[in-house]
C-alpha cells in the first residue's frame, strides 16, 4: 500500500427538502384544511478517526463527497425522508484543515473521534405549519436550506512517543529492526527510506510507539532531498532520537546539521526533549570511538550514548532513557479528550 499522509478533499452536505402545500379534498370532510408536510433534512458530511488505517490513500482514488438531499414534503402531512449522512473514515492521527491550510478545523487523536465538517440544510415547512386561527388555509411553504459546499485538506501525523532524527544512512532503519519487529528497507545508499516506519519497541516490560522518517540533509527546510515533509510525523512525539553516524568524518557537522533543519522547521519541534546516540561504533577502534565521542558531546552539551544498531550494542540503555522521557510527558500530559462536534 502506498503511503500518503496528504490529501484535498472536497465535500458538500444535503440540502434540506422544500415544504409541501396541499389540503385535504376527502369527499365527506367538510373542513378539509391544510396537510401539507415538512421536507426532509440533508445529509451531514462527518470525519470519524478508525482503527486499521496508516495512510490516506483512500483519498486520492475518490476526493468528491456529497451527501444526499432531504426529500420534499407532500400531503396527508407527511414529511420527507431525511438525506443519508456521509463519513469520511480517516486513520488516527489526522489533522483536518480549511481550504488555507492554515485553520485548523479538528485533531483527531483517538479511535472514534467525529466531528461534523458540514451540517446538512434543515427541510422547510409545510402549509400545515402556518396554520392559525387567524389563517385557516396558508397556501404557502418554506423551501429547503441549502447545503454547505466546501474544500478540506486532511493530513496525517503518526501516533508515536518517540521519532528517529538523522541524516541519511546514520541507520535509523537499522536501529528500528534491531528494536522492534518493523522491518523498513535497509540499504547501503542514501534515502532509503522513502515514507515514515512505525514499529513497537518494548523495554523492561514497557512498550511505546517509534517512528522512523526519512533522512534530513542541509537545506532540508528548502526543499532540498526530500525535504521537510515528513518531520509533521515526529511532532507528536514526546522525545527525539538523534542519531548520528559515528563512520563520519564531521559528527559535529551532522549533528548540527539536523538541529538548524529542525529549528527552521518548528521551534516548538527543536524544543522537545532529545536524546543524542553515536552510531556504527562496532566499525570504530577505541581510540577513533573516544575521539568523536569528546567532540560529540561538546557540541551536545549533555552525554551521548554508544550504540551499534547492526550489532545490537547498546541498545537497551538507548531505549531505558527514551521510556523514561515518555514516562514523564505522560505523567504530566492531560488525557486527549473526545472531540465534541
Amino acid at each position: 500500500m502506498k503511503f500518503l499522509d496528504l490529501a484535498k478533499v472536497y465535500i458538500r452536505s444535503g440540502g434540506g427538502g422544500g415544504g409541501c402545500v396541499s389540503f385535504r379534498r376527502e369527499k365527506f370532510v367538510e373542513f378539509g384544511g391544510p396537510d401539507g408536510g415538512d421536507g426532509g433534512k440533508g445529509g451531514s458530511v462527518w470525519a470519524e478517526a478508525v482503527d486499521g488505517l496508516n495512510t490516506l490513500i483512500d483519498f486520492r482514488y475518490q476526493q468528491h463527497f456529497f451527501a444526499k438531499n432531504g426529500q420534499p414534503g407532500m400531503g396527508r402531512q407527511r414529511t420527507g425522508k431525511d438525506g443519508d449522512d456521509i463519513v469520511l473514515k480517516v486513520p488516527v492521527g489526522t489533522e483536518i484543515i480549511d481550504e488555507d491550510e492554515e485553520t485548523l478545523i479538528a485533531d483527531l487523536t483517538e479511535v472514534g473521534q467525529r466531528v461534523c465538517l458540514a451540517k446538512g440544510g434543515n427541510g422547510g415547512f409545510g402549509n400545515l405549519h402556518f396554520k392559525s386561527s387567524t389563517n385557516r388555509a396558508p397556501s404557502r411553504a418554506n423551501p429547503g436550506q441549502e447545503g454547505i459546499e466546501r474544500t478540506i485538506w486532511l493530513r496525517l501525523k503518526l501516533i508515536a512517543d518517540a521519532g528517529l532524527l538523522g541524516l541519511p544512512n546514520a541507520g535509523k532503519s537499522t536501529f528500528l529492526s534491531a528494536v522492534s519487529n518493523a522491518r523498513p528497507k535497509i540499504a547501503d545508499y542514501p534515502f532509503t527510506t522513502l515514507h515514515p516506519n512505525l514499529g513497537v519497541v518494548g523495554v523492561d516490560g514497557k512498550e511505546f510507539v517509534m517512528a522512523d522518517i526519512p533522512g534530513l540533509i542541509e537545506g532540508a527546510s528548502e526543499g532540498r532531498g526530500l525535504g521537510d515533509l515528513f518531520l509533521g510525523h515526529v511532532e507528536r512525539c514526546s522525545v527525539l532520537l538523534h542519531l548520528v553516524d559515528g563512520t563520519s568524518s564531521t559528527i559535529t557537522k551532522d549533528y548540527r546539521t539536523i538541529l538548524q533543519e529542525l529549528e527552521a522547521y518548528s521551534p516548538e519541534l527543536a524544543a522537545k526533549p532529545r536524546i543524542t546516540a553515536l552510531n556504527k561504533i562496532d566499525a570504530l577502534d577505541a581510540k577513533t570511538l573516544a575521539g568523536r565521542k569528546r567532540s560529540l558531546e561538546k557540541a551536545v552539551g549533555a552525554p551521548v550514548f554508544l550504540i551499534s544498531g547492526a550489532a545490537k550494542k547498546g541498545l537497551t540503555e538507548v531505549l531505558r532513557a527514551l521510556w523514561a522521557e515518555i514516562a514523564a510527558d505522560r505523567a504530566v500530559s492531560p488525557e486527549v479528550k473526545a472531540w465534541q462536534p
